[in-house]
């Protein structure tokens, strides 16, 4: 019961407040709260979420790569990343399969990373010398 006041209650708060652009006005959730919510999906991740097993939140290759450069970015560093495009990118029904590319002159590796389209996991990052 406590939880269905607490999800109610920031539901309220957001809507009242999500009008505003100026951040001196604006509410968020507490940390307090955030822990709770926290709490709960770890618990049980079947509680009111959108994610599922079967529909897919990365719908494209577009978003794929919104979602994964700034991953590779901080890890291996936007240049080095940036000069291994074109990526390649298979397509596995549920599962993206994508690597970095090099001239066939060159001698080195690539980043590799396979992420889960439904939920946008990553199943496996690595980076080959």
């Amino acid at each position: 019961m406590n939880h269905i006041f607490l999800s109610l209650s920031f539901v309220f708060l957001l809507f009242n407040y999500s009008c505003g652009q100026d951040s001196k006005n604006r509410i968020a959730l507490s940390k307090e709260a955030a822990e709770y919510q926290l709490k709960e999906v770890l618990a049980n991740n079947k509680l009111h979420n959108i994610i599922n097993s079967k529909d897919k939140i990365i719908k494209n290759q577009e978003t794929l790569i919104s979602v994964i450069e700034p991953i590779l970015f901080d890890i291996y560093g936007k240049k080095n990343i940036e000069d291994q495009k074109p990526y390649g990118i298979n397509d596995f029904g549920n599962y993206y399969v994508v690597n970095g590319t090099l001239d066939k002159n060159y001698i080195g590796g690539t980043f590799l990373i396979i992420i889960d389209k439904r939920n946008a996991q990553i199943l496996k990052m690595t980076h080959g010398k």
